[in-house]
C-alpha cells in the first residue's frame, strides 16, 4: 500500500487525452513542467465500454506515476478530455471514477473537443477541425459561445473520419471485386494490411470490433491516394468535403460570415497523407472563403494538463 499523502502535499497534475484508437496521459509538477508522458489503449467509454476505458485510463495514468515515482495521493488536479464524454452520463461516470481513484485531486472531465480547443486557441476564439477516428468541427467566439458540428459517433455521424474512410475503402473493394465499381489498389492490398488470408476473416473482425479495423484502414487509403490510386483519392476527397462542411456549420453558427475564420486541424488523420492535406486545405477555402489556417503548438493531453493546473490551483482547492 503506497504511503498516506495529505491534500497539502499533492501537488502533481495529470492531463488525459482520450479517444476511440488510443489515450495520451500527460503528468506535470507544481509549477506546471510537463514530467512524465505515456500513451494506453482506447477510453471513448462510448465506443469501446466502461470497462476497457477504465482500464486505459488507469493504464496511462500508472504509467506517468510510476516514472515519476509517485502514487495517486499525489495528484491535485485531473482533466480529461475523453470521446463521449459530451454526453452527461459519460461524463459523471468517469467523474466518480477519477474521484474514487485520486482522493486528493480536483476532477474536470469534458470532451476531447474542448482540450483540443484548449490546445488550439487557449482560451481565444477559433474553431477546431478534429479528424481522427471520429471527426467533429467545435469552436468558441470571443464572447465564449461555441458551437459544434458531428462527432455524434459512427453510425449516423462523423463523416470524413478514419472510420468513415476506412469503412468507404471496403465498400469500394467490395464493389470493385462485384464489377459494380472501377477497380482500385485497395483490392489487392487490404485483406495483407490487416493479416487476413480471405474476406470471411476479415468480417469477423469488424463484426466482433470495427473500431480495430476501419480506423486503421485508413492509412492503407492514405498510402494509396498518395501513390495515385483514384478510388482511394476518390474517397478522401469525398471526406475532405465532409470535414469543411463541418466548419462551414460552425462558422455559420457562430455568424462568421464575413470575416476571417481562424481554424486549426488536428486528429491522428492530419499529416499521413499529402493529397488528404491538400484537400482538406482546398475544400476549406471553398467553404470558409476567409479561413485562416492556424498551428496547433501543443497535443491535447499537454492542454488538459494546463486545465488540471488551472482547476487544482484554484482559489478555495483544499490545501
Amino acid at each position: 500500500m503506497p504511503e498516506k499523502v495529505s491534500a497539502a502535499e499533492a501537488s502533481y497534475f495529470l492531463g488525459l487525452d482520450g479517444g476511440g484508437t488510443k489515450t495520451d496521459c500527460v503528468l506535470a509538477d507544481a509549477e506546471g513542467r510537463v514530467v512524465a508522458r505515456a500513451s494506453a489503449g482506447p477510453s471513448n467509454p462510448v465506443r469501446t465500454g466502461y470497462a476497457r476505458a477504465w482500464f486505459s485510463l488507469s493504464d496511462a495514468a500508472d504509467s506517468v506515476l510510476k516514472q515519476e515515482k509517485i502514487h495517486s495521493g499525489h495528484i491535485r488536479g485531473i482533466c480529461a478530455g475523453l470521446g463521449g464524454a459530451g454526453r452527461s452520463e459519460v461524463a459523471r461516470r468517469a467523474t466518480t471514477f477519477f474521484e474514487h481513484g485520486y482522493p486528493n485531486a480536483r476532477v474536470r472531465v469534458t470532451t476531447d473537443l474542448e482540450i483540443a480547443l484548449e490546445a488550439a486557441f487557449g482560451s481565444g476564439e477559433g474553431i477546431i477541425l478534429l479528424a481522427g477516428t471520429g471527426s467533429a468541427a467545435f469552436g468558441r467566439d470571443a464572447s465564449g459561445r461555441t458551437a459544434r458540428a458531428g462527432g455524434r459517433g459512427p453510425w449516423f455521424s462523423d463523416e470524413g473520419s478514419a472510420f468513415d474512410i476506412g469503412r468507404r475503402a471496403a465498400h469500394a473493394v467490395t464493389l470493385a471485386e462485384e464489377r459494380r465499381g472501377p477497380e482500385t489498389a485497395l483490392s489487392g492490398r487490404i485483406l495483407e494490411f490487416h493479416q487476413c488470408r480471405n474476406w470471411d476473416q476479415l468480417g469477423e473482425q469488424i463484426t466482433k470490433n470495427p473500431d480495430s479495423v476501419f480506423p486503421r484502414t485508413f492509412s492503407l487509403v492514405a498510402t494509396l491516394a498518395d501513390e495515385g490510386d483514384a478510388v482511394a483519392r476518390g474517397i478522401l476527397a469525398g471526406a475532405a468535403v465532409s470535414l469543411a462542411g463541418l466548419v462551414e456549420c460552425v462558422a455559420s453558427e457562430l455568424g462568421w460570415r464575413d470575416r476571417e475564420v481562424p481554424v486549426a486541424k488536428v486528429g491522428g488523420a492530419n499529416g499521413r497523407s499529402k493529397y488528404f492535406d491538400a484537400a482538406i486545405d482546398a475544400e476549406l477555402r471553398t467553404s470558409v472563403p476567409r479561413v485562416v489556417s492556424v498551428p496547433v503548438e501543443m497535443s491535447p493531453a499537454e492542454a488538459a494538463v494546463r486545465m488540471a493546473v488551472r482547476l487544482g490551483n484554484a482559489k478555495g482547492n483544499a490545501a
